[in-house]
């Protein structure tokens, strides 16, 4: 199999989609083409360190580091979508708490080995399915905040607290974000098979062991997404009031 081959046969759908864009003014060509350069660039550059990881004698220290580098990440994402960075404590403790109980669920029953590789693999499928949610929360918490000002104004006008105002938007700004991960846990093994359960029936894994470690993970992301999703949007929510009680201004 040659690779190059392989991914020029790859990009044929990317080809299609980039031209309907464009006989269509949609405007997302250059969107869809940066994504395919920033994702080959990024898988390359993992690939990479994977291989250092596994050829160093420090492999069971650099795992972990690379985990704590990857909520960092995270993190520092969901904080320039929020517009501040006084989220990152709260996206720190969503993110860096539900991937920690997702490995210890993980390793700790035994579900996979140990490994330093099993370890960046459930730790970046956890955050993976993990940011976007939390992305989508303080996004939607910024938009509803600009959209209902009048109504949130009104609230503390009345005598309520910022957080007695801003409950229903966090109402409705969660419930955006869980939205894609709830539909796609409700459609699962009907439209189509989850990566780490194909990946284990590729592997040779008997069916029902690949079911079972996919249910694992699946409740695991979909438990981590909810609760990730659900504190950010309070802290993007809070942060967005004054010591005093005032709505700041959205930019």
């Amino acid at each position: 199999m040659n690779p190059i081959v392989v991914l020029g046969a790859s990009l044929v759908l990317i080809a299609v989609g980039v031209g309907v864009s464009m006989y269509l003014r949609l405007g997302v060509e250059r969107s869809i083409m940066w994504a395919s350069m920033r994702a080959a660039v990024q898988l390359i550059a993992v690939g990479v360190l994977l291989t250092i990881v596994l050829d160093s004698v420090w492999e069971l220290w650099l795992a972990p580091l690379w985990i704590i580098a990857m909520v960092g990440i995270a993190a520092f994402v969901v904080s320039r979508r929020a517009g501040t960075t006084e989220v990152i404590p709260a996206a720190l403790l969503a993110v860096g708490g539900s991937t920690a109980l997702s490995l210890a669920v993980v390793f700790g029953f035994g579900v996979l080995p140990s490994g330093p590789i099993e370890m960046i693999v459930i730790a970046g499928i956890t955050i993976g399915n993990t940011l976007p949610a939390t992305v989508v929360a303080a996004d939607q918490v910024r938009t509803q905040m600009t959209k209902e000002r009048i109504q949130v104004e009104g609230l503390l006008s009345l005598g309520f607290t910022a957080r007695q105002s801003a409950r229903y938007v966090v109402r409705e700004a969660t419930r955006v974000a869980l939205l894609p991960q709830i539909e796609r846990t409700k459609v699962v093994g009907l439209v189509a098979l989850p990566g780490a359960m194909t990946g284990l029936l590729l592997a040779g894994v008997d069916p029902i062991d690949a079911v079972v470690i996919q249910l694992v993970v699946m409740y695991l992301v979909l438990g981590s997404v909810a609760v990730s999703a659900t504190v950010v949007a309070v802290a993007t929510a809070i942060k967005s009031f004054t010591p005093d009680q005032r709505l700041k201004a959205m930019v």
